[in-house]
């Protein structure tokens, strides 16, 4: 299976390097698209090395093709999973807006889309947060439920990202069938 990885600004950023290897180790290719915000926590050097491939960062970098990068991506995978994801990327693609790599990407995806959010519970809570989650659920994208426990600001709450292993169980799932 070739999995594209989107890695988003979110504290959570760092596990998605194990989450990368745990794909590697069921035999799966993994290419990893991270937006500007994901390597404030994660360098891209992290996942080159660990995909073996270019990391996709910028949305107008120096081209080898004449293809657009985002369209190139969108036809790549078998399915794209981002896992961390922030409130501000389930919006962007929620409402269409494509200002970044990721969710250009995200809006020319041919492969079926699996969403990891993590983010404070006050965020995930918002009505705007999961009025997006249900409108992307409604379009057949598929969500990972946020798991319980010790959030990043100190919090126990709702909002943490979901075990590893799960998130692999329902992208193999949902890509195996």
């Amino acid at each position: 299976m070739k999995i594209l990885l989107g890695v988003t600004g979110s504290i959570a950023a760092y596990k998605a390097a194990e989450l990368l290897r745990k794909f590697q180790k069921s035999g799966h290719e993994v290419k990893v698209i991270m937006t500007k915000s994901a390597t404030e926590f994660v360098g891209e050097l992290t996942f080159r090395t660990l995909s073996q491939h270019p990391v996709y960062i910028e949305m107008f970098p120096e081209a080898d093709s004449w293809r657009p990068e985002h369209i190139e991506l969108g036809e790549w995978p078998d399915v794209f999973l981002i896992a961390p994801s922030t409130a501000n990327v389930i919006a962007k693609i929620a409402h269409g807006i494509a200002d970044d790599l990721l969710s250009s990407t995200a809006l020319s995806m041919q492969a079926p889309i699996v969403i990891a959010p993590a983010m404070n519970d006050r965020m995930w809570l918002n009505p705007a947060t999961q009025s997006n989650v249900a409108t992307l659920k409604e379009r057949g994208m598929t969500f990972v439920d946020v798991a319980s426990g010790d959030l990043a600001c100190g919090y126990q709450a709702q909002g943490r990202l979901a075990e590893l292993d799960d998130i692999v169980a329902v992208v193999e799932d949902l890509v195996i069938q």
